[in-house]
């Protein structure tokens, strides 16, 4: 594994909220696992052409990079690294519900429910 997210600075840092990383933990231990990382992937799809997904996953592969708030652990490859220079994760709750919210600078346009953006 190359190096930390925490390591990796400039314009392609991602940083995670307190509310985020408790989701997490949370998240963790209702599919009780213990020591699984988050993976944030963009992948082709959505509607507006780009899409997030999120999956837990037990190893960080040769190039990932590892973001680490509060014993929450996110894992994010190189190549979607690049598509979220700068991102802010979230976890929002309000009224119409909950889920987790990612503030994409590299985004110019994004679909009513952020899960899928335009670069």
């Amino acid at each position: 594994m190359s190096e930390s997210m925490s390591e990796v600075t400039g314009e392609r840092a991602v940083s995670i909220t307190e509310s985020a990383a408790r989701r997490i933990a949370t998240l963790k231990q209702q599919e009780e696992a213990g020591g699984a990382f988050l993976r944030i992937a963009v992948s082709g799809g959505g509607c507006s052409g780009f899409q997030y997904g999120f999956t837990f996953d037990d190893a960080p592969g040769e190039t990932d990079r590892v973001l680490e708030r509060g014993g929450a652990k996110i894992v994010i490859d190189d190549v979607s690294l690049e598509m979220m220079k700068g991102a802010k994760i979230d976890y929002v709750e309000d009224m119409i519900g909950a889920a987790f919210q990612i503030k994409n600078p590299v985004a110019k346009t994004s679909c009513g429910c952020g899960n899928s953006f335009s670069v």
